[in-house]
């Protein structure tokens, strides 16, 4: 048992998830033994189950970066992006810090998931505001305007809470966030407005 954990550790280490089938491969095992395998190792704790034939290896889940919980973030609901206070203080424009706490915009549903202390949240947002995110290596994000605007759009409507004195306005563009706010309710426009003076 043990010389197998190493010899998985060693094999798994480089991805930053794996599947049931990642893991048939690698040991050409039949997928029923894999299924078996995949549970004994979770209940010891070797492996972390994220979701439904979605797993990570616990040590490389302790070194994930926040660039890795982006990804994870990304996967855990298809579709989602990276957004609000996360992804402002990933572009530095605010003070206030989250600690593994991990926000997104998503289309299907609002949720949260705790794993291992690890909390993502998910704000389900209509379709015609999902917009302005893209793509830094591995994972979608949204702009600093876009998680500006999500932020408020939220925050209009008594769903989230932010505080505005915490945030540095000169690193947003004001006249991207102009043209972002057109499609937005009056009550999110009038927030904007007021926290803009415009």
């Amino acid at each position: 048992m043990l010389n197998r954990s190493v010899e998985l550790a060693e094999k798994l280490s480089p991805k930053l998830y794996f599947t049931l089938q990642d893991l048939a491969n690698i040991l050409k095992l039949k997928p029923e033994s894999t299924r078996v395998l995949l549970s004994r190792y979770t209940k010891k704790g070797i492996f972390i189950r994220m979701k439904k034939d979605f797993y990570v290896l616990r040590e490389s889940f302790k070194k994930f970066t926040a660039e890795d919980f982006f990804q994870i973030a990304n996967l855990l609901q298809v579709p989602s992006y990276i957004s609000f206070l996360t992804a402002l203080n990933f572009y530095e424009v605010t003070t206030q810090v989250q600690r593994d706490f991990f926000e997104s915009a998503a289309l299907k549903r609002s949720k949260k998931f705790e794993i291992k202390g690890i909390v993502f949240a998910y704000y389900k947002i209509k379709k015609c505001y999902y917009f302005d995110f893209i793509r830094l290596g591995n994972f979608f994000i949204a702009s600093k305007e876009k998680a500006f605007v999500d932020s408020v759009y939220l925050y209009s409507f008594g769903k989230y809470k932010i505080d505005f004195s915490a945030l540095d306005l000169t690193k947003l563009d004001k006249s991207k966030i102009n043209k972002i706010i057109k499609v937005y309710p009056d009550k999110t426009k009038a927030i904007v407005k007021k926290i803009w003076r415009i």
